[in-house]
């Protein structure tokens, strides 16, 4: 049996840290107030002129390094994001033509914190199938610069950076890899995370209206999303860890999207899961939407954390809502 597995991880995040003390010189907020709600302590923002495929590029460079492959070897990119460098067309070309890959597919996927371990889920299917050898899964963001960094803003404002993570997804015949999947969405909730322009059924798709009215900036209901995520992360992992014949125990980490540490502390009480058997690192980097779990894989990758024969669990959620989890075999 044909198998897709992780034979590669890197990641970047920009060299501008900016501080909960930083931001409450914009707005008013202090690094208590952010520190209590969130857990992030600083986060990351891109230079003038950066978008996202500028810091996918670094992270792509070095999965492909870590794999031991060139561009050459790569069959498909699948680019996950919520920020693309433009409506169109999407970041996966711009990042084929900027790295020189072959004339080879190039697919974004937009389903925000969720993009990774859904991105996963079609690599899996691909390499099963025997379809292609080699993807490059890419997981970027430039949040910064849609953020209101006003007190109007500040509930979501204080939450996300930029980064990028990447992960080359790849064929084995050996018993290791993405074990399964689990994909989910609930429409309903749309409303409780979203941008409302600009939008295809309004023309023009954005006016100087809506920006005045701030229509263009993220918007959090926090209290719907703390209370939505905190029983989505355990029934998704909890459907990960059953769907493989395992519990909990089995499980050496768990690498959660970066929401909010107060939602990680909340499902590690609910498991009965050790705090250090979850991956978290989202006081030093913030939420990086669809960039976090490559991000934290990559970290856990490089320092040790993971080893040979390991139990991973991914698990994502966010607006959509969606959530999705997977089974790795390291």
């Amino acid at each position: 049996m044909t198998r897709a597995y992780v034979s590669g991880t890197g990641y970047y995040v920009p060299e501008r840290v900016v501080t909960n003390d930083d931001l409450a010189a914009l707005m008013d907020t202090s690094d208590e107030w952010i520190t209590e709600r969130t857990g992030i302590k600083e986060r990351r923002y891109v230079a003038d002129g950066v978008g996202t495929t500028d810091v996918a590029i670094p992270a792509a460079e070095q999965a492909l390094e870590a794999a031991s492959l060139t561009v050459q070897d790569i069959d498909l990119i699948i680019f996950a994001t919520s920020t693309p460098d433009y409506m169109a067309p999407g970041s996966g070309c711009l990042l084929q033509d900027r790295m020189g890959f072959p004339e080879i597919g190039a697919l974004d996927i937009r389903v925000q914190c969720s993009g990774f371990v859904y991105g996963l889920s079609i690599a899996d299917q691909y390499i099963r199938a025997g379809t292609f050898r080699h993807i490059l899964l890419v997981g970027a963001e430039v949040q910064s610069t849609g953020l209101d960094l006003s007190d109007a803003g500040r509930d979501v404002g204080v939450i996300f950076g930029d980064g990028a993570g990447a992960a080359v997804i790849s064929a084995t015949e050996e018993e290791r890899g993405v074990l399964s999947t689990h994909l989910h969405s609930e429409g309903k909730h749309a409303k409780e995370l979203w941008s409302e322009v600009p939008a295809s059924g309004r023309n023009p798709r954005i006016s100087v209206e809506d920006v005045n009215e701030g229509r263009h900036w993220l918007k959090m209901n926090g209290r719907e999303v703390f209370r939505h995520a905190v029983t989505r992360f355990p029934e998704s992992i909890m459907e990960a860890i059953t769907a493989n014949g395992m519990t909990a125990k089995d499980v050496k980490l768990i690498i959660p999207h970066q929401a909010n540490l107060r939602i990680t502390m909340e499902v590690a009480r609910r498991l009965k899961v050790p705090l250090e058997r979850i991956h978290s690192n989202i006081d030093r980097y913030g939420n990086t939407t669809a960039a976090s779990i490559p991000i934290c894989l990559a970290e856990a990758v490089s320092d040790g954390t993971i080893q040979a024969g390991d139990h991973v669990v991914l698990v994502a959620f966010g607006s959509g809502f969606t959530w999705a989890s997977a089974m790795i075999k390291w």
